[in-house]
């Protein structure tokens, strides 16, 4: 079976890329999500994404937006929006009971012949695969965010999945513009973020400890390793909602960093998620968006 028709269920700001990359690439692809205020943000960020595109890759994709606009369409019906689905990628919040139970429902409706694929960040397929009622079609399919500069897509099988379908989606990652990174066993993180991860906690223990503000932190990795961003800028990228999840799905697991974890968690609700700070999406998370400081050309001068 060829892959040809893709959902992607959940429109955050990961989620809406991935769409747009894969209809940006020739394949049909219906973005899900739970309502219809869910859908209308979506659209708005596809049409921030066809702006971006069109500068990006200035000498196509003007020409290619119409028949790529064209490729996408939007359901708030989880049965219509997988009816004929080849291939369904999940990249709803990293929450266990969110995903379990979205597994659930998945498996009621999707035909057959569906390819389930979870783009956790940090989360082991294997926790989900029997929720799948499919396991042999069923593994991890991660993107970094940017997707259009970040050309990774990293593949993780659990024990259960079919090797063909393991060949099949690393084949679709390489379709849809990726560089395929097979992951030989399963990984928390995977590659991406098992070394990311710990350099953003290490930021936040530094700031909550009161060792350094954000932008004095930022400003010494970018000085010192030439990354155009810091931690916190990443933060804001990533989504504080998503590294909050991550933060309580680390203090759930217990461990030597446990106590200090759960004081970042705390304050990341306190100071940011309970007033709607949640980073570039919202326009305001460590920095103000759309003109963030760490972005100023005199930003590492001073």
């Amino acid at each position: 079976m060829s892959i040809k028709k893709v959902v992607v269920a959940g429109s955050g700001v990961l989620g809406s890329q991935i769409a747009f990359q894969v209809a940006y690439s020739g394949f049909d692809v219906t973005i899900y999500d739970i309502n219809q205020q869910a859908i209308e943000s979506a659209k708005l960020k596809v049409n921030h994404l066809k702006e971006v595109y069109n500068k990006e890759f200035a000498d196509e994709a003007p020409k290619k937006m119409p028949a790529v606009l064209s490729r996408i369409d939007y359901q708030t019906d989880l049965k219509l929006a997988v009816h004929d689905a080849d291939l369904v990628i999940e990249a709803i919040p990293e929450v266990i009971d969110i995903k379990t139970n979205f597994y659930h429902q998945l498996a009621e409706v999707a035909p057959e012949k569906t390819i389930f694929a979870t783009n956790s960040s940090t989360l082991l397929p294997s926790q989900f695969a029997a929720a799948t009622g499919r396991p042999d079609k069923f593994l991890a399919l991660h993107f970094a965010n940017e997707i259009w500069h970040n050309i990774t897509a990293e593949i993780m099988a659990q024990p259960q999945t079919d090797p063909k379908i393991f060949d099949q989606i690393t084949q679709f990652a390489k379709d849809i513009g990726m560089v395929a990174i097979p992951i030989k066993k399963e990984q928390s993180g995977y590659v991406l973020n098992s070394l990311l991860v710990p350099l953003l906690n290490s930021a936040l223990v530094l700031w909550v400890k009161d060792v350094a503000d954000p932008q004095i932190i930022d400003k010494t990795w970018m000085i010192a390793t030439g990354s155009p961003r810091g931690p916190f800028a990443i933060l804001d990228v990533v989504g504080i909602q998503t590294a909050y999840n991550i933060l309580q799905i680390q203090v759930t697991q217990g461990g030597p960093n446990t106590d200090i974890l759960a004081i970042i968690s705390q304050k990341l609700k306190e100071n940011y998620l309970d007033k709607g700070y949640l980073g570039e999406s919202s326009g305001q998370g460590f920095y103000t968006y759309p003109n963030p400081s760490y972005a100023a050309e005199d930003f590492l001068k001073h």
